[in-house]
């Protein structure tokens, strides 16, 4: 340890190693970073300007569109300009800083997705019910409690996995900062490291979706007792909750407790992109502009905003 070279900085792998290849993907991930951005965005100001959806579910599906946009955005505009530039450099304190809103972003959102499968059970096995379980307090209390339970979380894990000695490569095999590539960069022992993931994956990946599943289970068995048109309407809602979050635990649970000899990088792309831009991507489609009520508010912001001449011209 004392002949070694402390790393001061890190080399991030980026998506590929030929250009072309690099060159399409950073297009093709920027393209649905920015689709991701507008199609929160539309859904944040939706929720937000029209008064007939102030009610609990789309309380929720407002604050999980804000998380998306802020999760996309810790990185991937960085992974795309670093591939675009062949400019892979990332300070030891810019690594530590996207790990933890990376980590911050990704616990917000699992609590987030848990609260809206309770959101809907209530809603469809206790209907009676539902203006008292899910009132305002409730909605603004479990928001505040995930949103800072998150700095915690992340804050014990950033702070667990930079105490460590990094004196080896600093060639980090992933196009962004994460706790499972510093942690096979390391010269110190990893042990504690990875019984920290292994024990919150299964306190909080395995409990939200036992939690989520157990919930849906419920629902679907109610759904089956109601009349065919409304039975379909109820399963267009619940399925792709369950996709999204089974592809968001699937895949991160793959990727953060895989053995640290696991060094496929096209693997580790694949699995990365499928929790870091695949779910804010899909959320707005899945969660909101299928839905009637949102599609109308859209409607009535865009024919609010658009000007005169321009409404006059297009009747």
């Amino acid at each position: 340890m004392a002949n070694s070279t402390m790393v001061t900085e890190f080399l991030l792998m980026g998506f590929a190693d030929k250009r072309q290849l690099r060159l399409l993907l950073s297009v093709l991930f920027l393209l649905m970073y920015l689709a991701t951005l507008s199609g929160n965005l539309l859904i944040v100001s939706a929720t937000t300007l029209d008064q007939s959806l102030h009610k609990p579910m789309y309380f929720f599906l407002r604050n999980l569109s804000i998380l998306d946009m802020c999760y996309v955005s810790v990185t991937i505009p960085n992974a795309c300009v670093n591939s675009l530039t062949d400019n892979r450099v990332i300070s030891v304190t810019g690594c530590a800083a996207q790990i933890f809103l990376f980590i911050y972003c990704a616990f917000v959102e699992l609590l987030f997705l848990t609260i809206m499968a309770r959101d809907r059970y209530v809603a469809i096995c206790q209907p009676l019910r539902y203006p008292v379980i899910m009132n305002h307090q409730f909605c603004v209390w479990t928001t505040l409690v995930s949103l800072l339970s998150g700095l915690i979380y992340a804050g014990v894990h950033t702070g667990n996995t930079f105490r460590l000695s990094f004196c080896q490569s600093n060639m980090v095999h992933q196009f962004f900062c994460d706790v499972p590539s510093l942690l096979s960069l390391s010269c110190s022992d990893t042990f504690n490291n990875f019984l920290l993931l292994i024990v919150s994956a299964i306190l909080f990946g395995c409990g939200s979706f036992t939690f989520i599943t157990v919930s849906y289970i419920y629902i679907f068995s109610t759904v089956l007792k109601f009349p065919t048109k409304e039975r379909g309407k109820a399963f267009s809602t619940c399925v792709p909750h369950i996709l999204v979050v089974s592809v968001f635990l699937s895949s991160s649970s793959c990727m953060y407790l895989r053995p640290s000899g696991a060094s496929d990088i096209l693997q580790g792309v694949i699995l990365t992109v499928c929790y870091t831009i695949v779910p804010p991507f899909l959320n707005p489609i899945i969660y909101s502009l299928r839905n009637t009520q949102v599609k109308e508010a859209i409607r009535k912001i865009q024919f609010r905003f658009i000007p005169m001449s321009l409404r006059s011209k297009h009747l």
